[in-house]
């Protein structure tokens, strides 16, 4: 009837144990009184889904398009904990939406507070953009007087105001893969007056608006019984992003220095953590077992004056604690071992094994920011992807690891999400990437070296493919 082409809800079917939407879609084809709705594809990504339909009317031979846009991470009455994601979702409707196109159907759960706030930030970044102003008051004045309780907590309201400076200060930071090339060439030109250069300025910004974690944000790893569990006390993780170990050892914790993180595509498909120090290399076991990790890639070198020791058996079988690993194959090329180990939980033996691939990566020295080659740094997190791929159905975490889990651990996830970012949307957003890993861990890419590293070994996979 409204000639509408995109659905977006903000809701999640249940929440905390309540049913707050019915499905209204199907998985195959389903006909609603005069109405038959076809499913045709399913894109999930870390923070959304995007679904496509096809919808037909009985007696009438058109057949029209509508896709649905999910956003899965905001809870009822609530808010996202960064507006980075829901930005980057409200952009990808916006785009999608032709012109001529009907009015966007928004929902959640009640049509108030949720739809209210979704409403208010689209309605303002138009404004901003058209204006060069936003006012926010007079807006959601204006949308309560058409239906009441439309953005209905303080908490709310506090969140619009977040997620438009954040989207003024940011602007959208998106590039099309066919212009990529030429624009990058324009960002790391130095000006000569002011002996910048757009890269520079766009880092700068970027570590502006990125959170600094208090004291209360990493209250676990703050507490006496984890201090000797940490390299560095100024590289938390938060306790929100915290994976807490399952398996029961003795009287160790279920604390261990890492963060969960999402990929593009998945939600926490990345745990970011810092080398193993010799008193946490049982620890380091548990997580790869409890998390289901396919994958360890290890960025930095053995330092046994750095506390970095080897955790592995070279050959045969080691018991790390209640893990056994089991090493089944080494093999090495050019800057890159890879050694397969089958690893299980003897106070589970019922659970079978876990299969787990280490990716050694031996092209970066210790010395310096980033790596010596671009194309052989591609290469390793090719491969790893390829890895995941394969096993466990794709469902399997990547464990990754540096020093610290902060600078060279963010590069990876980093430049992993961008080339995901390129196949499956055509554009290249490195400050949208950076942005979101950094809203769990301040401290990934921390240099503007490594920032721009993220940029070349985008333009190298754009040449590769």
């Amino acid at each position: 009837q409204e000639q509408s082409v995109c659905i977006v809800m903000v809701t999640n079917l249940v929440e905390v144990g309540r049913v707050k939407c019915y499905k209204y879609w199907p998985d195959d084809s389903e006909v609603y009184a005069d109405f038959k709705v076809t499913f045709v594809e399913e894109e999930p990504l870390a923070e959304y889904v995007v679904r496509t339909f096809t919808l037909e009317r009985r007696g009438f031979d058109e057949i029209r398009e509508v896709k649905q846009f999910h956003f899965i991470g905001w809870p009822d009455h609530g808010v996202p904990y960064h507006a980075t994601g829901l930005l980057a979702f409200i952009r990808r409707v916006k785009f999608s939406n032709p012109p001529g196109a009907g009015p966007v159907v928004v929902h959640c759960s009640a049509g108030a507070g949720r739809t209210g706030c979704y409403i208010v930030i689209d309605i303002m970044l138009d404004m901003a953009e058209r204006e060069g102003v936003v006012d926010i008051y007079n807006c959601v004045k204006a949308l309560r007087s058409r239906r009441i309780n439309m953005v209905q907590t303080e908490e709310q309201y506090i969140f619009i105001h977040d997620a438009i400076l954040e989207a003024c200060l940011c602007g959208d930071t998106s590039i099309p893969v066919c212009e990529i090339k030429q624009a990058y060439y324009e960002m790391i030109r130095v000006d000569s007056q002011s002996n910048s250069s757009q890269l520079k300025d766009e880092f700068q910004t970027l570590n502006s608006v990125s959170s600094q974690l208090q004291p209360e944000d990493c209250s676990i790893a703050l507490l006496p019984r984890n201090h000797e569990k940490n390299r560095y006390m100024d590289a938390l993780p938060p306790d929100r992003c915290l994976p807490f170990l399952i398996t029961i050892d003795g009287e160790s914790s279920n604390y261990i220095n890492a963060a969960l993180m999402d990929s593009y595509r998945q939600p926490a498909a990345f745990i970011v953590t810092q080398h193993p120090l010799p008193n946490t290399v049982k620890d380091f076991w548990r997580l790869v077992y409890d998390y289901g990790c396919t994958s360890v890639v290890m960025l930095n070198e053995l330092d046994l004056v750095q506390g970095c020791p080897q955790y592995w058996p070279e050959e045969g079988t080691l018991r790390y604690g209640p893990i056994q690993v089991d090493c089944v194959s080494c093999s090495m090329d050019c800057d890159l071992v890879s050694r397969l180990f089958r690893i299980c939980n003897l106070t589970r033996p019922q659970e079978g094994y876990l299969m787990v691939q280490q990716f050694q990566y031996l092209g970066w020295a210790a010395h310096r920011e980033i790596p010596a080659s671009k194309r052989s740094f591609l290469k390793l997190i090719l491969q790893v992807d390829k890895w995941q791929e394969e096993c466990e159905e794709g469902e399997g975490r990547t464990i990754i690891h540096c020093l610290n889990g902060g600078g060279r651990s963010g590069m990876f996830c980093a430049i992993t999400i961008i080339c995901e970012m390129i196949k499956r949307q055509n554009v290249v957003d490195i400050f949208h990437g950076v942005k979101t890993l950094r809203n769990s861990r301040p401290n990934m890419v921390e240099t503007l070296d490594q920032y721009r590293f993220c940029y070349d070994v985008a333009l190298e996979y754009l040449e590769a493919s």
